[in-house]
């Protein structure tokens, strides 16, 4: 039996390379945003702590300049937490471009894989032909001989 060689197995290999790639820009694109998340989430609890000094400090005795300090760092909490969520906004926009890439290679991929099924079906149905191609020949061989013998055992008697 002959052996099934795909004539595109090598822009397959390629396109398993660049889906393998894809899922590894991916999976950093999405730790990224990750860490996007947490560097908010830390920001959030940050402000928390000086919302809750803020309140400390009005109801004890009133101190003006700790008071504004404590405003002035609420207020900057808050540009640096709309400052992170255009980061966050930014990561997630590469996440999903990341996706997109990788949801298109891994449809590349799967019809070269399809094609490589198809074309190793078409093999198999081509051998089973030449396969019966010989059976018929080997049988129409093996008859012709049994007549021949027969025909020269006629012969001879």
């Amino acid at each position: 039996m002959a052996r099934f060689r795909y004539r595109m197995q090598s822009l397959l290999d390629v396109k398993s390379k660049l889906e393998t790639q894809a899922k590894q820009e991916f999976a950093a694109a999405k730790m990224a945003l990750d860490i996007e998340n947490e560097r908010l989430e830390a920001l959030k609890e940050r402000k928390a702590s000086y919302e809750a000094e803020a309140q400390a400090l009005l109801s004890g005795t009133l101190k003006v300049q700790e008071i504004r300090d404590n405003k002035s760092a609420i207020l900057k909490m808050e540009d640096y937490i709309v400052i992170q969520k255009k980061q966050i906004r930014a990561a997630e926009a590469k996440v999903e471009a990341a996706r997109q890439k990788l949801t298109g290679l891994m449809q590349e991929r799967k019809m070269h894989e399809k094609l490589k099924e198809h074309a190793f079906e078409a093999f198999l149905e081509e051998e089973k032909k030449q396969e019966g191609k010989e059976v018929d020949e080997l049988t129409s061989y093996t008859y012709g001989q049994r007549i021949r013998e027969r025909e020269q055992q006629s012969g001879s008697v």
